[in-house]
């Protein structure tokens, strides 16, 4: 973790800003509950149980400048909530996500599955792309196991 947070300390450094303790913290969080898709509140929350003196706003200005930087990325799963996710050092676009629509579980798949789309896309349409998201929602394995099990 204290080699992450050196590389993030150096990603603010170029782009003109410090590792406060503030911004620390809240990196801390986001590390130690990397698979959790923490909204800002669940953030806020968990900072302040190591640091009492840090304010929401504070988190969310931290989110925000964090997410601008691409060390995190916003996201948003259809339900009007903003979750925050550490993006994978390395990785030329994000992650993808699977939503289950009957318990709300968020399962991630690394590999990069629009590679081709993406050069018919920039070829057929002349359009640059930087950057895509892809969120699948049906329903989980846990869920279909439930309902198996059931019948």
């Amino acid at each position: 973790m204290e080699n992450r947070i050196d590389r993030i300390k150096k990603q603010l450094h170029t782009s003109s800003y410090k590792l406060t303790p503030q911004r620390e913290a809240t990196v801390r969080v986001l590390l130690e509950h990397e698979e959790a898709h923490l909204s800002a509140e669940d953030v806020y929350l968990l900072v302040k149980e190591k640091s009492p003196e840090i304010g929401l706003a504070t988190v969310y200005r931290t989110l925000e400048l964090l997410t601008e930087l691409k060390i995190v990325d916003k996201i948003n799963f259809g339900d009007g909530v903003s979750r925050y996710d550490l993006r994978k050092e390395g990785a030329d676009h994000f992650h993808h996500h699977l939503v289950c629509i009957e318990c709300g579980a968020v399962d991630e798949i690394q590999e990069d599955l629009l590679e081709d789309v993406e050069a018919i896309v920039e070829r057929d349409w002349n359009f640059k792309i930087k950057d895509h998201r892809l969120t699948f929602h049906g329903i989980c394995y846990r869920c279909q196991d439930k309902e198996n099990k059931k019948e």
